[in-house]
């Protein structure tokens, strides 16, 4: 027992977080991804919606400790109006929810006068762009009669990528990505993300999503690449705002973005992905 423990000291160490409570919390998040689509659908936009408006409480407080500030209000109104108009809309419905809030959280920004204005209203749009605007594809992703298929897969591609480039680099993990910006991440690691999600895009669009198994290995390809600069875009963020987590609601994972980050980046593209699938074949 001693010895187990210890091991699990070491990784936890050279991993930088806890794996047990990491483990335990991904899989609850999956069960209950799975259950909010398989029990209905519209609990799934739900379910998205909740997890952007956390993440606005984080984003707000991390900008709020450089001194910009945000309207948490406003903001998670704004997002709500997102999902919903895309849960009703469709893509065209997030574009135009996207469109007319941006100019109305700018001029609201007016009400506290021009000291700081510009920090502020750009911290505004790209909190909009980077949470509620970018996690509506989730929702577009579980629209169709074929959501829980196309959720799942999305689930099972960048759940490859995350858990394996995470094992693989901490087992043996010697030459970092890019120091400067994630010195955790390491060349290692991304290889394990690389053949364990091509892998298991070829297993998922093969016998979850009934498509070509040449399909799931380039869009296995392609979630490599948006979950990875997902997560490195969240790390300069981090970095920049002098912070280790961006909140510690989930255990072994940090807060709510420090969860999302590879998923916010890595849905447009899954989205992209199918309907070019859907028009092309």
């Amino acid at each position: 027992m001693s010895d187990i423990h210890s091991i699990n000291e070491a990784i936890n160490k050279r991993a930088g977080r806890k794996l047990l409570p990491s483990i335990a919390v991904s899989l609850l998040l999956i069960a209950l991804i799975w259950f909010a689509l398989a029990y209905h659908s519209e609990v799934f936009a739900v379910v998205v919606a909740t997890a952007v408006v956390l993440g606005i409480r984080e984003i707000v407080r991390a900008f709020k400790a450089r001194g910009i500030y945000l309207s948490i209000s406003s903001l998670i109104v704004a997002s709500l109006a997102l999902s919903y108009a895309t849960w009703n809309g469709g893509v065209a419905g997030l574009a135009v929810a996207t469109a007319i809030a941006l100019p109305i959280l700018l001029i609201q920004l007016l009400t506290k006068g021009p000291e700081g204005f510009v920090a502020s209203a750009t911290a505004t749009v790209f909190s909009v762009l980077y949470l509620p605007f970018l996690g509506g594809f989730l929702i577009l992703l579980a629209r169709p009669s074929t959501g829980l298929e196309r959720v799942m897969t999305f689930v099972v591609l960048v759940g490859c990528n995350d858990t394996f480039g995470y094992i693989v680099g901490v087992l043996f993990g010697k030459h970092p990505l890019v120091p400067i910006i994630s010195p955790k991440k390491s060349w290692e690691g991304l290889i394990g993300s690389l053949v364990f999600t091509v892998t298991g895009g070829v297993l998922a669009f093969t016998y979850i999503m009934t498509m070509h198994w040449w399909i799931g290995a380039i869009v296995g390809l392609m979630i490599v690449f948006t979950a990875t600069c997902g997560d490195l875009i969240e790390s300069a963020m981090k970095r920049d705002l002098a912070l280790k987590d961006m909140g510690s609601l989930l255990p072994g994972h940090g807060g709510m973005l420090d969860r999302l980050d590879s998923v916010l980046i890595s849905a447009p593209a899954l989205w992209l992905a199918l309907e070019l699938v859907k028009a092309w074949l």
